[in-house]
């Protein structure tokens, strides 16, 4: 009798295994920043003689959109590549950046200064010491939550790090648009995020195979 049992138990893990797994679904849409916020101004140092170093033009209509629910599948193993957060003409590119558990950001420093990166956050707390243009160092992120990331030299570079526990996150384009695939079908709730906070949720159904819209306003 056991070994039936046996029998029928291997029977349905191998049937299981070659079940073809089913499509996911895509979550897509805009999210339209009505309000921005201001970065903040740069302080003339004593090596400018009268006229500051040019800036990059930071993009603050990057927003994020994310299941705040992790689906079934999403804590599977996968490769995670190094991602960069860089320092040029004093400014962090980019802005912001959303990543997973475990990975590792290096800051590189491209300006022909020093620049020294530290966060205070509860999510992750670092201090990278000051180094010169051409070197870069690095930080591995091993938990969710938001980290605010500042220069101790320069008081106006401000960046974001958003590190998510599943992939299920998009950051959206210079026109406002995500797009996040391959999501199992189900009911999620879903968040839009801007400069540090959640500013909408709302929840939304994704079909198998198929693809939801959802807008969202940052007033």
């Amino acid at each position: 009798m056991r070994i039936v049992i046996v029998l029928i138990v291997l029977i349905a893990a191998t049937v299981a295994a070659q079940a073809p797994a089913r499509p996911g679904g895509t979550l897509r849409g805009r999210v339209e920043v009505r309000r921005l916020m201001n970065m903040p101004e740069r302080r003339p140092g004593v090596t400018d003689l009268g006229t500051a170093p040019p800036r990059d033009l930071v993009d603050m209509r990057r927003a994020i959109v994310y299941l705040e629910s992790a689906p079934r599948g999403a804590f599977e193993d996968r490769e995670l590549l190094r991602v960069r957060l860089d320092q040029r003409r004093e400014t962090f590119v980019p802005h912001v950046l959303a990543i997973m558990v475990g990975q590792v950001v290096d800051f590189p420093n491209s300006d022909p200064i020093f620049h020294n990166v530290f966060s205070l956050s509860k999510t992750k707390r670092f201090d990278l010491g000051r180094y010169p243009q051409g070197q870069s160092k690095q930080v591995r992120f091993d938990r969710p939550g938001v980290v605010r990331v500042f220069c101790d030299i320069h008081s106006h570079m401000s960046a974001f790090i958003v590190v998510f526990s599943h992939p299920y996150f998009a950051t959206t384009d210079s026109e406002g648009r995500y797009r996040i695939d391959n999501i199992p079908a189900g009911t999620y709730s879903v968040a839009s995020w801007y400069e540090g906070e959640n500013r909408e949720t709302r929840s939304v159904t994704v079909p198998e195979g198929g693809t939801v819209e959802s807008d969202f306003v940052v007033q």
